[in-house]
């Protein structure tokens, strides 16, 4: 059964988009189901009273004066089940999260806990209830009354701007066009709609529209209940947020660091439409949802818009963007040949492009896959406008792969051809034989490699045979070109090679694949193996390991079936996974596969280069691409992911017989390894126009970060056909906290103008080992043995003594994390907080409870300690004791934790270091030992996971001692802002706090 969730299910389909207009809800009252200590529910009707100063419900048994809360009681108003009542087992799945909310009021600090009909009715109550809560005794008679507001004032300018005549009038039309431009992606329909509908409603039909009506129409059009929400949540006046109330947006919410009122002035100036506004420093929700559509609030991290990954590393520790076929514009074998495919690849970062040559009519090689010889492209004319176009949207190495079909005196002028047009770009210089790894791409900066074919050194004629490779080969035969017979015996069919073109080839010598241990004996750092999808996908599932550990040190590349003849893409995450660096796509089929691709390699600048994760690079490391869960020594992490609405969605393709509704439904993906690979989706939005409300949360486990991606897919639900309406794919590692808008795209990756997704990120890490909690982070502690990741027996007598004395230092270190994180969680939860907030949120939430007390504060934090103990002044109710006393061992465990780090890390760094000295002799010592066979790899794999353990687990302390240092400097800071904090002078600086420990070396 569809469930919906959208702001337009209000009573009487009313729109709430202002404080006005919630109270005024409010004060009609509606149905709440009140949730009662015993997990029962029961419906009353709650309203509020005309003279604002409280809330009432009935029926009652209570008498009319008890059953009721007064406005200035209430400390806090809480959305989502944020209480011991809501948060019970026996009601966890009985609503959902976006339907509760709770009024925790009194001295005692009681919560009257409540669940609605929908998401918008407790936006209306919470937003009301927040207002009132914030003008205390000083109810303002009703909102919206008294001077205009800042935003009426500027509508009502830009009004007047328009009034060429100065009529008090303007044309419906020129009014249309008006809002339009203040909102580019609305629809003109739409905007007319609205003035008909407020024509109709205050008897004024016409062609003309009055100040006060355009007000109105651009007010119910142009206001996004959600964002005002947030407006409202953070607004110290509730009408617009001053620059410290921005400042407090930008470091809880968004999780920005450094943020002063000088760069939040310039925000406001940037975004902020009306002048009073930008003057005063205002911020109001026009310019607050400018903020927010803005590329500065972008969801993804602009850091990773510049190459921001280490790039003097070996060139095989890299991914790298490869095209299959990139001239073809339709498909492989009924596509025409067309240049046009070649620039675009380039133009998106592509650095690896195949090239297959041909025996051409007019005595020189062509590029061509198609039986119709009109449709080939010389090779010259592609040499050229790979020349023209190779470093224009990189300036890293670009790789081509020849695969050669052409006769010996056509690869003669296709070698003059490369050498003359590509000059000094071509990297000729011979491999250096005393290197162990590849150059880096920094070092082969702006430089053309050639993969291809090279004679051995034995053959001094000007052309010789070699073994040819098996890619091209049914294209041939499907295009009846092949004229070579396959030798007798079915071994590697031979190819005539040219001593011109195989000089060319220096560090990329393509070389048949035999097998993992022959390579591990025989095949040097310049050479490399192509191996088709499916060989590639066998390796992958039956010794992923050793694919992994291959390529450490060799390039390989995997390039699509040739039962592929609709040119439709493999996923390259399968391969990705094995650290395969070239996966070769059909750059010119859009969908997932090249989504994924796209987005992939988006995150280091666009440069077609992307480092691999450390865990798949270090010599000795223990790295299974298929573990069902997390990997050792890699933190886990949660994605909290909240999808908010949608905006200008357009209409599905081919949808134009369905009419102008759109049902949309959002599908979150993660796509990484497979303990990681997951999808949910929200509920569908009936009925919503273009800016639907979905309002729901989702939850994703990832097990390696580095090697994930997150793709949005907006979907319509109530189309036959082409249900696809839009997507966005975006690296893990791109992701920014806080509330965001997502850019959407076409199904060929082009930007949909105007049309996004709201979300709010939050990212944590996941609390201790064993299976993430489905309900996430806020399981009840205490009911899971806590698990520790221990070291495994390599069956060395020697080396299994070094790595026992680790045992000990392992427990501690897992000890000293999970105290500090069960710890945390315990104190977030009393404070009403999801396990995504952070310290600083914390604090000022407790320090909202106090500031609404008519008492001075209760509680204190005394700042002038480096772990700063929160103080009770006189007697206070138990809700505050139990804060106390979780924020009390919160201290105490991040004491412990700060303070035994650097012991237990060098105790782990030292047993990890003889580890390795052993790695040097591990041959000598398997011999000798006698190990061979399964009991050799056990004892190699086994080796392999105690130092992968060992440096995660010391990698882990050291970020957790960071994080704990980093949770003191937030206390200071918001104990000092929020006014409860005392003796505030000794605020430790931000920079001694988080000094890190040592890096350790890979």
């Amino acid at each position: 059964k569809k469930k919906t969730v959208s702001f337009s299910t209000m009573p009487n389909d009313r729109k709430i988009n202002s404080t006005a207009a919630c109270i005024s809800f409010m004060l009609e009252g509606c149905e709440l189901k009140k949730v009662r200590s015993n997990s029962r529910m029961y419906s009353r009707f709650f309203v509020l009273d005309a003279d604002m100063r409280s809330v009432r419900w009935e029926p009652s048994k209570k008498d009319s004066e008890k059953a009721k809360i007064e406005i200035k009681s209430v400390k806090e108003v809480r959305v989502g089940k944020k209480t011991p009542i809501l948060r019970s087992n026996g009601l966890s799945d009985q609503f959902p999260d976006e339907c509760a909310f709770s009024i925790i009021y009194g001295d005692n600090y009681e919560s009257l806990d409540l669940v609605a009909s929908s998401a918008d009715v407790v936006s209306a109550w919470v937003m009301g209830l927040r207002y009132l809560v914030s003008y205390g005794k000083h109810t303002p008679e009703a909102p919206g009354t008294g001077h205009p507001s800042l935003r009426t004032s500027w509508i009502s300018s830009v009004f007047d701007l328009a009034d060429l005549e100065k009529s008090g009038h303007i044309p419906v039309s020129r009014a249309v066009q008006l809002i339009k431009a203040l909102n580019p992606g609305m629809k003109t329909s739409t905007i007319e709609l609205k003035f008909k509908e407020l024509q109709k409603a205050s008897e004024r039909p016409g062609t003309e529209v009055a100040c006060d009506l355009f007000v109105e129409v651009y007010c119910e059009l142009c206001t996004r209940p959600e964002i005002f929400f947030l407006l409202v949540q953070f607004s110290s006046n509730k009408e617009y947020l001053g620059l410290k109330d921005l400042l407090m947006f930008l470091e809880v919410e968004q999780g920005m660091e450094g943020v002063t009122e000088e760069k939040c002035l310039e925000i406001v100036s940037k975004y902020e439409p009306s002048k009073e506004g930008r003057e005063k420093g205002y911020l109001a929700i026009d310019g607050f949802t400018r903020y927010l559509l803005s590329a500065d609030c972008s969801i993804f991290d602009p850091q990773h818009r510049k190459v921001c990954q280490d790039m003097a590393q070996p060139l095989s520790h890299y991914y790298i963007s490869s095209a299959h076929s990139a001239c073809l514009l339709e498909d492989n074998f009924w596509g025409r040949s067309d240049i046009s495919g070649y620039i675009s690849a380039l133009g998106l970062g592509c650095r690896s492009i195949e090239l297959v040559l041909w025996d051409g009519p007019e005595g020189e090689p062509v590029v061509y896959t198609s039986p119709s010889a009109a449709s080939c492209v010389p090779f010259r004319t592609v040499v050229g406008l790979i020349d023209q176009h190779a470093f224009t949207a990189s300036a890293y190495p670009l790789i081509l792969c020849l695969v050669v079909r052409c006769s010996a005196p056509q690869q003669r002028l296709a070698a003059q051809c490369l050498r003359k047009t590509l000059g000094e770009k071509l990297y000729l210089d011979p491999p250096n034989p005393t290197a162990s790894y590849l150059p880096s791409p920094e070092q082969l900066k702006g430089r053309i490699l050639i993969k291809g074919k090279k004679l051995p050194p034995a053959c001094e004629d000007s052309e010789g045979e070699v073994s040819d490779e098996e890619e091209g080969w049914e294209l041939a035969q499907r295009l009846g070109q092949e004229d070579q017979e396959v030798p007798e015996g079915g071994g590697p069919r031979r190819l005539r090679l040219s001593r011109e073109l195989s000089e060319l080839v220096s560090l990329c010598q393509a070389i048949p694949f035999q097998d993992f241990e022959s390579s591990r004996r025989g095949q040097r750092y310049w050479e490399m193996c192509s191996f088709s999808e499916v060989e590639a996908g066998r390796f992958a599932n039956e010794c992923p390991a050793e694919l992994v550990s291959y390529n450490k040190r060799f390039l390989s590349r995997v390039y699509p079936s040739p039962m592929r003849i609709d040119a439709s893409n493999m996923n390259p995450q399968d391969f990705w996974k094995c650290g395969c660096q070239m996966v070769a796509m059909n750059y010119q089929t859009p969908g997932l596969m090249m989504d994924l691709n796209a987005g992939w390699f988006r995150q280091n600048g666009a440069c077609g280069y992307v480092l691999r994760p450390a865990i798949m690079r270090e010599e000795v490391s223990y790295f299974s691409a298929n573990a069902k869960d997390s990997l050792p020594g890699v933190p886990a992490q949660l994605l909290h992911l909240k999808v908010i609405s949608g905006q200008n969605l357009p209409k599905p393709k081919g949808s134009g017989a369905k009419g102008e509704v759109v049902e949309p439904y959002v599908c979150a993906e993660i796509h990484g390894i497979p303990a990681d690979c997951a999808e949910h989706r929200t509920k569908t939005a009936l009925q919503s126009g273009d800016n639907p409300v979905f309002d729901e949360s989702l939850e994703f486990q990832i097990n390696l970060p580095e090697l994930a991606v997150l793709r949005f897919v907006v979907l319509d639900d109530d189309y036959i056909g082409d249900e696809f309406i839009a997507q966005y794919t975006i690296p893990f590692e791109c992701l920014q906290p806080g509330y965001r808008h997502v850019p959407l795209q076409s199904l060929a990756g082009e930007p949909l103008p105007h049309a996004t997704l709201f979300v709010h990120v939050a990212i944590t890490d996941r609390r201790g080992g064993g299976k993430g909690h489905r309900r996430g982070l806020a399981g009840r502690r205490g009911r899971r043995v806590r698990e520790y990741t221990s070291t495994k027996a390599t069956g060395i007598k020697a080396i299994d003594e070094v790595f026992r004395t680790a045992t000990q230092p392992l427990r501690e270190a897992t000890d000293l994390r999970e105290n500090v994180q069960n710890a945390l969680v315990s104190f977030k939860e009393l404070c009403g907080l999801t396990p995504a907030a952070n310290m600083k949120q914390c604090i000022l939430t407790v320090a909202t409870w106090l500031l609404h007390s008519d008492s001075t504060p209760s509680v204190t934090l005394n700042l002038a300690e480096q772990y700063p103990p929160m103080e009770a002044q006189g007697p206070i109710p138990d809700l505050l004791r139990k804060v106390l006393t979780a924020y009390e061992t919160m201290i105490q465990t991040s004491r412990t934790l700060i303070e035994s780090a650097d012991a237990v890390y060098s105790k782990l760094i030292q047993a990890q270091q003889a580890g390795m000295d052993f790695h040097k002799e591990l041959h000598r010592i398997e011999t000798k030992e006698g190990l061979r066979g399964r009991k050799l790899q056990k004892a190699l794999e086994s080796f392999a996971w105690n130092i992968t353990v060992l440096k995660g687990q010391a990698d882990l302390l050291k970020h957790a001692k960071a994080e704990a240092l980093d949770n003191l400097w937030q206390i200071h800071n918001a104990g000092q802002t929020c006014g409860i904090g005392r003796n505030g002078s000794a605020s430790p600086e931000p920079s001694r706090l988080r000094a890190p420990l040592e890096p350790i070396p890979e």
